[in-house]
């Protein structure tokens, strides 16, 4: 007779076993379906164009850092100058005290107010306003120099310290916008390095196209408002096709607003070295208004500048990888021009 056994059913354990490798199966297969595909070529630059953008914020802010820690050492010199001599002085008019003592006792005795002056903190001694009725009209106003002169270099010495902190604080400011610049220009540079040689070679292309862009265009008709906007606009063109690099203000390469002060340098303006501070200089105007030489500046914040070419044509250093040169002003968000001059 044939077997009529039921065949032994499968244990608890191996069902187990068997339902969470199925279940991992198809939580991988789902995950590979799910995953994000590789970025095209045009997601990739839009990207990079966007960290280039970040890091020109990042820019501007440590070129306004550095231009306060100059300008903060400055001050600090100066004061700590102030203090050196008001020292002097000082030293001068209790040399002049000390010899008005050693007259006295050569004389028959010193007084007692003055030898109390001479062996405690003038100060002190001086806020005790019935001790000056003890001293002669010479002896009171030679205290009176000293306590004057004492209290000018304390408040000089606190200005000084109170100037090193904020020196110290924008110093910080300064390294950490450079750390995050160069944080930004590090992940644009691995998203490029993603791309095929093909893609890079596409991209690198399109870059060069751009830069050509440094050969005169149809810049029209239309003549500066100034001499000084001319001479600008020439100093700039005679830049063309030198690299940006942040936090340069040439000779070989610039960052936007590096560009715009040196050319307005040389056409005999200073202007400040942030493009938020250069926007705060000369007359505001609006799009229709603007002639060659003009500044003109970009994005909501203000972080990027350069100057009107004409026939709505921007001459500037953009970015990145990119060199001084003529660009349409549709490609960046144009908020006003500035006139100077």
């Amino acid at each position: 007779m044939g077997s009529h056994r039921r065949p032994k059913p499968a244990s608890r354990t191996r069902v187990t076993v068997l339902s969470a490798t199925a279940a991992a199966v198809v939580a991988l297969t789902s995950q590979a379906a799910q995953a994000d595909p590789k970025p095209t070529k045009d997601e990739v630059k839009s990207k990079v164009d966007k960290l280039y953008d970040e890091a020109e914020q990042a820019t501007e802010a440590a070129n306004g850092a550095k231009e306060k820690q100059g300008q903060l050492e400055k001050q600090i010199g100066e004061i700590q100058d102030k203090v050196a001599r008001g020292q002097q002085e000082l030293n001068t008019l209790r040399s002049g005290l000390g010899s008005m003592a050693s007259a006295q006792y050569r004389s028959g005795g010193i007084d007692p107010s003055l030898a109390l002056f001479l062996s405690s903190n003038p100060d002190d001694f001086l806020d005790k306003a019935s001790s000056l009725d003890q001293l002669s009209a010479n002896q009171t106003e030679a205290l009176q120099k000293i306590q004057g002169k004492q209290r000018t270099l304390a408040q000089q010495r606190k200005e000084a310290q109170d100037k090193l902190k904020d020196l110290a604080d924008t110093r910080q400011v300064l390294d950490d916008k450079k750390k995050e610049v160069q944080g930004k220009l590090g992940e644009a540079q691995k998203l490029l390095n993603t791309l095929t040689a093909q893609e890079k070679a596409a991209l690198a292309s399109d870059e060069a196209r751009a830069n050509r862009s440094t050969e005169r265009p149809n810049l029209g008709k239309d003549v500066p408002a100034s001499g000084v906007g001319a001479a600008a606009l020439a100093a700039a063109q005679g830049q063309l096709g030198k690299p940006y690099s942040y936090g340069t203000t040439g000779m070989a390469t610039f960052d936007c607003s590096g560009l715009t002060g040196y050319a307005y340098g040389q056409a005999g303006v200073h202007l400040p070295r942030t493009s938020q501070e250069q926007a705060t200089r000369g007359t505001r105007i609006g799009r229709g208004d603007l002639k060659p030489g003009d500044l003109v500046l970009f994005f909501g914040d203000l972080h990027h500048i350069g100057l009107y070419a004409g026939n709505n044509t921007v001459l500037h250093a953009p970015h990145s990888g990119a060199v001084v040169r003529y660009e349409s002003m549709d490609n960046m968000p144009f908020q006003f021009g500035v006139r100077i001059g």
